[in-house]
Formats: C-alpha cells, sequence, structure tokens
C-alpha cells in the first residue's frame, strides 16, 4: 500500500546528503556514524552487539532506517527492543545481507538476511526499489566492506505470537470507537465469545474521535477502534492517564464514493470534481458540474465530524480544511453509517462516502463511482492505487494489556484471526487484509506491549 503518511521533508534531506556518494574509506558502522541521519540505528546496533560483526571483513549491505523511520515506532516497541538485546539483535539482522546489494543492480527476487537466512523481498518498479513495505529514499552509500540503502521504514522479520485460549479468559473489555471499524471488531468479539471466553466485551459504534476521548481523556475504554491514526493532542490526552497510545494496523479501506443505483449517469469523478460537490450541496446542480447530467439538485449525505472517515475525507479531498463541507447547503451528517446508505439510496440525485465494507453489504442498492478513474477494490485498495484507500486500526496501550490479561488476550486472538474475516466473499467484511509485514508489525508491536518474548522470533 502506498504510505500517505511519509517524511517527503527528510527523504530530500538524505537524498541531498548522499546523492552522488563515492566509495568511502570506513566500515559500514563508520559511516552511519558519521551521518545524523543513522543516529538511533548506530546507537541500536552498539546495544545489540553487532558493531563488530558489521566492521568485520563483510561485504554487507545495510537496509539502514533512519531517524525518521524509527520515530514512526511507538516510543513503547523501540523502549522494549532497547531492553532485549537478543530481540533487537535479530530485529537488526534482518535488515543485514551478505555481499554488496547495489540500487543500480537490484533485481525482483528474495535475498536472504542474517537473521537465520529469513529473506527479504526486494521489488524493483518506477517509482525505485522496495524492501518489504520500506522504499530505498536515497543512492547507495558504500563503506570499504558494504553498501548501505537508507530506508524509510523499520524492517521486521518474521513474528509468532503464542496461542490464545479463549476458555481461559474471564472479566470484562470495553471497547469504542470508529464506526468504521465497528464491524470488524463486532466479528471478532463474536468469534471469541463462541470460542469459550468467560467474560463480556462491550463494542460501541461512536466514531474515532468521540472513541479516543473516551480512551484518551476519559480512561474509560480497554480498546478504541480508528479508522484514522491517532492525533498528537489526543496522544497527550492518553499520557495525561497514564497511557502510551499503541495502535495495531488490521486492515484497510476503500472509501466508497457512493450515488443510488437509480443514478445511471455518474461514470466517474476526480478529486476535484469531489471537493467541488461537497463544497456546494444543494445549491448547485449535477449539470453544474458535468453539462451533460440532469441540471437537479445534489444531495449530499456524510458521516459526522466525530467520525475518522469523516477526518479522512476532509483531509484528503480538502487538505484538512472542514470549512467547504460545513458550510456545503443542505448537507445530512449521521455517525451511524446505516443512515448514510438510506440516505444515498433514497434519490437519484443523492451521493455520499462511507467505509467499503458499508458498500459491500449494499451494493445492490448502492453504485460505487471510480475516483481519478480507478474503482475501489480490493486490488486497488491494497496497492495504494484507489486514491481513497486507508488504514485502520485498533488502539490499547501496555498499561491496560500488561494489567488486564484479557485485553492482551483479545488483541492477540483478534491479530491471528482477522485477516480471514476480511474480504469480499458472502461471509467475510468487505475490508482488505493487511500483508506479511503489516501482520509482523503488529505482533511486535503486541510483544511490546506485553512485556512478552517470542521464542520463535
Amino acid at each position: 500500500m502506498v504510505r500517505k503518511f511519509g517524511v517527503l521533508f527528510g527523504i530530500l534531506l538524505l537524498v541531498a546528503s548522499f546523492s552522488g556518494a563515492a566509495a568511502q574509506e570506513g566500515t559500514i558502522v563508520d559511516v552511519a556514524a558519521g551521518d545524523a541521519n543513522f543516529s538511533t540505528l548506530v546507537e541500536l546496533v552498539q546495544a545489540a552487539g553487532l558493531a563488530e560483526t558489521l566492521s568485520g571483513e563483510g561485504p554487507y549491505t545495510v537496509f539502514a532506517p533512519t531517524n525518521e523511520a524509527f520515530e514512526a515506532l511507538p516510543v513503547a516497541v523501540v523502549d522494549y527492543l532497547s531492553a532485549n538485546p537478543e530481540m533487537l539483535s535479530q530485529v537488526l539482522s534482518y535488515h543485514v545481507v551478505e555481499g554488496a546489494v547495489m540500487s543500480a543492480d537490484a533485481a525482483a527476487g528474495d535475498v536472504a538476511t542474517l537473521d537465520m537466512g529469513n529473506p527479504v523481498t526486494i521489488a524493483v518498479d518506477d517509482m525505485g526499489v522496495h524492501v518489504n513495505d520500506a522504499t530505498v529514499v536515497t543512492a547507495d552509500v558504500e563503506a570499504s566492506n558494504g553498501v548501505i540503502h537508507a530506508i524509510d521504514t523499520v524492517l521486521v522479520p518474521p513474528v509468532t505470537l503464542p496461542e490464545v485460549d479463549p476458555l481461559a479468559v474471564t472479566d470484562n473489555i470495553v471497547i469504542a470507537g470508529s464506526s468504521t471499524v465497528f464491524p470488524v471488531t463486532e466479528r471478532i468479539a463474536d468469534l471469541f465469545n463462541q470460542d469459550g471466553f468467560g467474560g463480556t466485551i462491550t463494542v460501541d459504534s461512536i466514531g474515532s474521535g468521540a472513541g479516543f476521548e473516551r480512551f484518551c481523556v476519559n480512561a474509560e475504554t480497554d480498546i478504541s477502534n480508528a479508522s484514522r491514526p491517532i492525533r498528537p493532542e489526543e496522544v497527550e490526552a492518553c499520557r495525561g492517564n497514564g497511557r502510551e497510545p499503541l495502535g495495531f494496523y488490521i486492515g484497510i479501506d476503500a472509501l466508497a464514493i457512493a450515488v443510488s443505483q437509480e443514478n445511471d449517469f455518474v461514470d466517474s469523478l476526480t478529486l476535484e470534481q469531489l471537493a467541488q460537490i461537497f463544497t456546494g450541496g444543494s445549491s448547485i446542480t449535477w449539470a453544474d458540474i458535468n453539462a451533460e447530467w440532469p441540471a437537479e439538485a445534489i444531495q449530499l449525505y456524510s458521516p459526522g465530524s466525530d467520525s475518522g472517515t469523516y477526518d479522512y475525507f476532509v483531509e484528503e479531498v480538502f487538505e484538512e480544511d472542514e470549512t467547504p463541507i460545513q458550510n456545503a447547503a443542505g448537507v445530512q451528517f449521521s455517525e451511524d453509517d446505516n443512515v448514510l446508505v438510506v440516505g444515498v439510496e433514497s434519490s437519484p440525485y443523492a451521493i455520499g462516502y462511507f467505509g467499503f465494507a458499508y458498500y459491500q453489504e449494499n451494493q445492490e442498492r448502492l453504485r460505487a463511482i471510480p475516483i481519478e478513474g480507478v474503482e475501489p477494490t480490493q486490488e486497488t485498495g491494497a496497492s495504494g492505487e484507489y486514491p481513497l484507500s486507508r488504514p485502520l486500526f485498533i488502539y490499547s496501550a501496555p498499561s491496560i494489556m500488561q494489567e488486564k490479561p484479557q485485553v492482551a488476550a483479545f488483541i492477540n486472538y483478534y491479530l491471528q484471526n482477522v485477516n480471514a474475516q476480511l474480504g469480499t466473499a458472502s461471509d467475510q467484511i468487505g475490508y482488505i487484509p493487511t500483508n506479511e509485514y503489516i501482520q509482523r508489525t503488529s505482533a511486535l508491536f503486541w510483544l511490546a506491549g506485553t512485556g512478552a518474548i517470542s521464542e520463535t522470533m
């Protein structure tokens, strides 16, 4: 999936500092230590006892995460790795391969790493060189015993979570938040109960923003469903209650822009047209968008401002300025996606947006509109080709997971079972499963949240 919250400014700095770099004196560790962009990596290499290895004969190629890549990890995860040298060594060894692999000569395929031979997958396309979920963001930086590639993501080796026995789990779990994520969490909760969970799980659909308020400000829920990343002010509110938020990426949504099946004139929309529609509302007609369309007033349906879906739409379509949609004539807001579905279905001149799963459930009543010529599908959502694809999350905190073993057990169960519940089959929820590398990262986050050590990582 295309990374939508990247580090463009940092990448430009790195490109400027590394472009045209020639072979240098010194080992990979020497070269990395001489550049401030790798200071976190160098500290962790020393903490893991790998400095001697990487200063050896080599040659080695290091896929080196920048400081910004480490900063993208939750504090609890970096602290956890720093406190566990053996596991830290495995993670860092997964960034190292034998030989000198140059970006210009890279070919698609798997390359074995020093982490027990576990391979990384290298892909090459018009956008550059990619390693698992990471992108090589600079030209090669050579050293006397190998090559460094600066990458924008910390790679995670295979992680095995412990088995969960719901029959052995009791006490209650309180969950609230995103209406988009609600059907996923509700499904996992039902499965957990069917498998013998002895407590009670409460799942409320109130929107991502309201969910974070209950989780961070009021500190009254154990897990927060979210269809957007947590915001800095919400993180601070959580920390004020002794909660360090830890997010688990559980699926991908291709946000559906939908009209009634009776609407036979809108065949595609650009993001610019979408902004025009959700700015004008009923004060303009479809003919104002396209002269070939009916001169009928546009009827708008939108999630409310507490919704992560609303936040995401405003960010992508209006560059985070919610003024246009809030002032749109006749717009109908609701935190209930089912209300939006009914509203859009009711008129051929209505349009709305909601999570892909709600469209999938109601596709006999609705029609999804391609955006920028791309239809929302499993494939285009997973690849990021669809312009309105986005990640879905559940959040908890290490303090909660360690104080309430039932919460840790449920999240573990969630991570091990969610992908099988996502998809377009009749018995699945119509979101998109995450890939292997995202699943590994979530598993590492769970280990960090509970303080557990994986025996098979």
